[in-house]
């Protein structure tokens, strides 16, 4: 794996900077991406929101104590989904092999590329096109693996334009806290701690047989990491082969028709996906959790399909099935699985000319004024 250079791009608070760069009276402004409930979680938090030590996987009303001011949004999946797809478009048109690890992180192997043209200089002209056709910001870690330019990005950002040239991987780490390593739990870095290792430098010095003997196998990663090494390769990227969704109750509910008329959205709005991105799906699992954590879920198989009026009847039955416990359910999912190539099909004894005109209808309007602009009446 040596003679490897990675790209790792990632863009900087995702969530926040699209709510950002749509509503320019949120720019300068610390701002929340997450739950309006108490139960809410923060997902994303501008730079501005961060300076108070908010961060990522918090519980809203902490995040508010420590910065009441904050703007706090509830957040729109399909305008993330929808930036994502942008930025993948234009990366896929550039890149000769990337991985995509997230909504808002790409990996890139230029290995070989520097034979012909300067791989620092492609990368910044693709973060410059990305930032330019997305109107978000991007940072940049240029490596020869995928840890040290993901770490190299995560120093940086905002707006990073990280380089690390092959050799000098132990020399960058060296001066790093512990905790900029991925994969040291707190439980691990504890025990560290203890040992007087708190850099990364020191920790890549200590002999490969100690770290044995004190973690067992997860003593030789914490080495080849500390030492820069990372064989991992860059996973071409394919689309999904499952799509889901959930809804949270803000306040637990017994109430059946409540039940039905989200899982009715959720499911209809996967509908739209489907036939958005020209997918068929043949297995639907849905999914309860009840308000004391336990969770239940059922599956059926089903001919390849996109259409409202197959899968949210499915959808129906199995929530019919499933809430049988007559206890307080805290959440609702539908899950897409066995995903496939195709466009809905005719069914000549269950679709009519009304039911498909309304479908195509409803997606022109989706397709105008977002998903969320249409929604089914309460399922009764």
């Amino acid at each position: 794996m040596s003679g490897r250079t990675i790209a790792n791009l990632d863009i900087d608070t995702f969530f926040a900077a699209v709510e950002i760069r749509d509503n320019s009276r949120l720019n300068g402004r610390p701002l929340i991406i997450g739950g309006c409930h108490e139960r809410g979680i923060v997902t994303s938090a501008s730079f501005e929101a961060r300076r108070f030590g908010i961060h990522i996987g918090m519980p809203v009303k902490v995040a508010l104590r420590r910065c009441p001011e904050a703007t706090v949004l509830h957040g729109d999946t399909d305008k993330y989904k929808r930036a994502s797809a942008l930025i993948t478009e234009v990366v896929a048109e550039e890149a000769p092999l990337f991985e995509k690890a997230a909504l808002d992180e790409f990996y890139l192997d230029l290995s070989g590329m520097d034979r012909f043209m300067s791989s620092w200089q492609w990368s910044l002209e693709l973060q410059k096109r990305v930032r330019q056709e997305s109107g978000l910001a991007v940072s940049l870690g240029l490596a020869t693996n995928k840890m040290i330019s993901k770490i190299g990005v995560n120093l940086k950002q905002p707006q990073a334009s990280t380089r690390i040239p092959p050799g000098n991987e132990r020399d960058f780490l060296a001066p790093l806290p512990l905790r900029r390593i991925p994969g040291i739990g707190k439980k691990t870095q504890r025990k560290l701690l203890d040992m007087g290792v708190r850099r990364v430098g020191l920790l890549a010095q200590i002999p490969q047989a100690l770290l044995l003997r004190e973690f067992g196998k997860t003593g030789q990663k914490l080495w080849r990491k500390a030492n820069g090494i990372d064989p991992s390769p860059v996973v071409p990227y394919q689309s999904a082969r499952t799509i889901a969704r959930e809804h949270i109750f803000q306040i637990d509910t017994i109430d059946p028709v409540q039940l039905r008329t989200a899982l009715t959205h959720i499911t209809s709005l996967l509908t739209f996906e489907l036939r958005q991105s020209g997918k068929l799906t043949s297995l639907v699992t849905v999914k309860l959790r009840y308000t004391d954590g336990n969770t239940y879920s059922l599956r059926r198989r089903t001919s390849h399909t996109a259409t409202d009026n197959q899968l949210i009847p499915l959808a129906t039955e199995l929530l019919k099935r499933l809430f049988q416990r007559r206890q307080l359910v805290r959440m609702v999912g539908v899950k897409f699985e066995g995903l496939a190539e195709g466009l809905p099909q005719v069914d000549l004894f269950r679709d009519t000319g009304r039911e498909l005109a309304l479908l195509q209808a409803m997606d022109k309007i989706r397709n105008r004024f977002g998903a969320e602009a249409v929604k089914f009446a309460n399922a009764n």
